[in-house]
């Protein structure tokens, strides 16, 4: 089974308009298919600089057509960064590099996660609650299930689940720890299924894991730091007002959309907007794409999980400093 079927490939491509020479980022790696796509339109000159945490996906930095490493086959102008895409302010200037011309995210949780048994990303098997996508460090779901107290259990279900039974479910989960610890997928099924309505069960339950799951990996404040670095990265447009850099980002839900159309319209993640003296607004970016764009039926019918997808372009405007 693929790693991961890049989503929209060729709108991400096309969102980049990647230039052979130029410098760009993909911050989700995964299982390589956007990174490899864009490595292809780059020159000897152009560079790619790929994040990504997991130690699974470190598996894949290899060609498709070849089988052969890709710091082998593309020599200098690859680099892949064992990190979380919240460094990426830091990773760059490690590299001295000072701009790059685009950044491409393809966030939320990838095929690999939610097929992987062991991983405990999914309620359709019975494995450890883990969903860490680093498994090198940081606390597991089952962590946070046995340590978080009634308050902020019921603040992880609403914020970041948006379940109406989410302090219901929270007195549950802290009733049966003190008899018995909700260490696997089973167990915590069992505990929040009689909050869910059994028309809605497949929905909730993964709304329950969502929320379990964004807070094990801080996943919305890992994005704010993202595109706050990513704002100041871009390559802003030359005396022409030409070749800007390009954010090209795909959300999967509305929590991470929010924030992605508030960076775009303001460069905050609250989308509070600044004006100048004559009632202008002061903007770093400019969205591309005024309307979403989705994936294409075909699409969907041969990946599934691009039905929810949401793709969000925007291109530097002018230099900027939010450090």
């Amino acid at each position: 089974m693929e790693y991961h079927v890049p989503v929209m490939l060729n709108e991400c491509l096309e969102g980049l308009q990647i230039r052979p020479d130029g410098i760009y980022v993909d911050v989700t790696f995964g299982g390589g298919g956007h990174s490899r796509a864009i490595l292809q339109q780059l020159g000897a000159k152009g560079h790619l600089y790929s994040f990504d945490q997991d130690p699974d996906a470190e598996k894949n930095i290899f060609s498709a057509e070849s089988g052969v490493r890709s710091e082998e086959l593309l020599l200098d102008n690859f680099t892949f960064v064992r990190s979380n895409f919240r460094y990426l302010k830091n990773w760059m200037r490690y590299h001295n590099v000072k701009h790059i011309d685009g950044l491409l995210a393809d966030l939320g949780v990838s095929s690999h996660h939610l097929d992987d048994a062991e991983r405990g990303f999914a309620f359709r098997f019975d494995a450890p609650l883990d969903m860490r996508m680093n498994t090198r460090a940081g606390r597991t779901a089952a962590d946070i299930l046995q340590e978080a107290d009634e308050q902020e259990l019921t603040r992880i279900f609403t914020l970041y689940g948006e379940l109406r039974q989410a302090k219901r479910m929270a007195q549950a989960i802290v009733k049966r720890r003190q008899q018995k610890a909700i260490a696997t997928t089973g167990d915590l099924m069992e505990v929040v299924k009689p909050m869910i309505s059994p028309k809605a069960e497949k929905k909730e339950l993964a709304q329950v894991f969502q929320a379990l799951r964004i807070e094990v990996n801080h996943e919305m404040q890992a994005l704010e730091e993202m595109l706050k670095s990513t704002i100041e990265l871009l390559t802003p447009p030359d005396k022409n007002g030409e070749n800007a850099g390009r954010l090209v980002v795909m959300t999967y839900h509305s929590l991470e959309d929010r924030i992605v159309k508030n960076f775009i319209k303001s460069g905050k993640a609250d989308g509070q907007v600044e004006k100048d003296f004559y009632g202008r607004v002061i903007a770093p970016l400019k969205a591309v794409n005024n309307k979403v764009i989705e994936a294409s039926e075909e699409e969907v019918e041969r990946n599934p999980r691009s039905r929810s997808a949401k793709l969000r372009i925007a291109e530097k405007l002018c230099e900027t400093k939010t450090s």
